[in-house]
C-alpha cells in the first residue's frame, strides 16, 4: 500500500518505519523540521521519503493520523481533500496538558474526526499500545503467539486494509466493531498508559485476548 504519515512523532515515526520495512511505500510528513522527516525516511529505508501533508495525502491509499488532538484541524487543513481516503487514527482526544480525555461517553475522538472529514473512511487503530513496544513486536512477528491489537470502524473494506497493516506490524488484529466502539477503546488506552508509564516494569507493554473452551 501507499501510506501517508500525518504526524511524525513517536507513534507516526515508528509505525511509518515499520510499514516501510514491511514493504509499503511511506511518506513522512508534519514535523517541526524537514530535517527530522528526511532522517526518518533515511532510517526507514528505500520505500520511505519525506513530504508535505498534502503530498502524503495525495499519494496515499491509507493515512495514519498521529498528532495531538489540538493539532487535528491544522494537519487536516494542510492535507487538503481527503475524500475516499482511509484514515487510521491512533490519537486520543486529550486536553492540553494530557491529563484527561476531552471527549467521551456519548462520542469519541475517532467519531469527531469522522465528522471533520465526512467523505473519508475512519478506522481507530494502533492507539492502544505504547510506542515503546512497537519495534519489539515487529521484530517478534514470526512467533506463533502475537499480542492483540483492537481496532474499530464503520467501513468494511477500510477495516480489511487496516487489519493487513496490523498484521504487518506484528499484532493479531481484533475487530471491535463499529467506530462508536472507540468510546470504549479510548479510555482503555488510558489504562494501558497507566500500566506502561506508571507500572514497575517499563513501557514496553502489549496485551493479548485469549479464548478458553469451545
Amino acid at each position: 500500500m501507499r501510506i501517508g504519515i500525518l504526524g511524525s512523532g513517536l507513534m507516526g515515526g515508528k509505525l511509518g518505519t515499520i510499514f516501510a520495512r514491511a514493504g509499503h511505500d511511506v511518506v513522512f510528513s508534519y514535523a517541526h523540521s524537514t530535517d527530522k522527516l528526511e532522517k526518518l525516511a533515511r532510517e526507514a529505508g528505500k520505500r520511505a521519503r519525506a513530504g508535505t501533508p498534502r503530498e502524503a495525502a495525495e499519494e496515499s491509499d491509507v493515512l495514519l493520523l498521529a498528532v495531538h488532538w489540538s493539532r487535528f484541524k491544522d494537519v487536516l487543513k494542510q492535507a487538503g481533500d481527503l475524500s475516499g481516503k482511509i484514515i487510521v487514527s491512533c490519537s486520543l482526544p486529550m486536553n492540553a496538558d494530557d491529563t484527561g480525555l476531552v471527549v467521551g461517553k456519548t462520542s469519541s475522538g475517532a467519531e469527531k474526526l469522522a465528522k471533520m472529514v465526512p467523505k473519508a473512511r475512519v478506522v481507530s487503530a494502533f492507539g492502544t499500545v505504547p510506542s515503546e513496544v512497537l519495534f519489539g513486536v515487529y521484530r517478534a512477528k514470526r512467533r506463533a503467539t502475537r499480542p492483540s491489537l483492537v481496532y474499530c470502524g464503520d467501513d468494511r473494506n477500510a477495516k480489511k486494509k487496516v487489519a493487513v497493516l496490523i498484521r504487518d506490524a506484528g499484532f493479531d488484529p481484533v475487530d471491535a466493531g463499529p467506530l462508536s466502539m472507540a468510546r470504549n477503546l479510548e479510555p482503555f488506552t488510558l489504562l494501558i498508559a497507566q500500566l506502561a508509564y506508571e507500572g514497575p516494569k517499563g513501557p514496553e507493554l502489549a496485551y493479548r485476548f485469549m479464548r478458553f473452551g469451545k
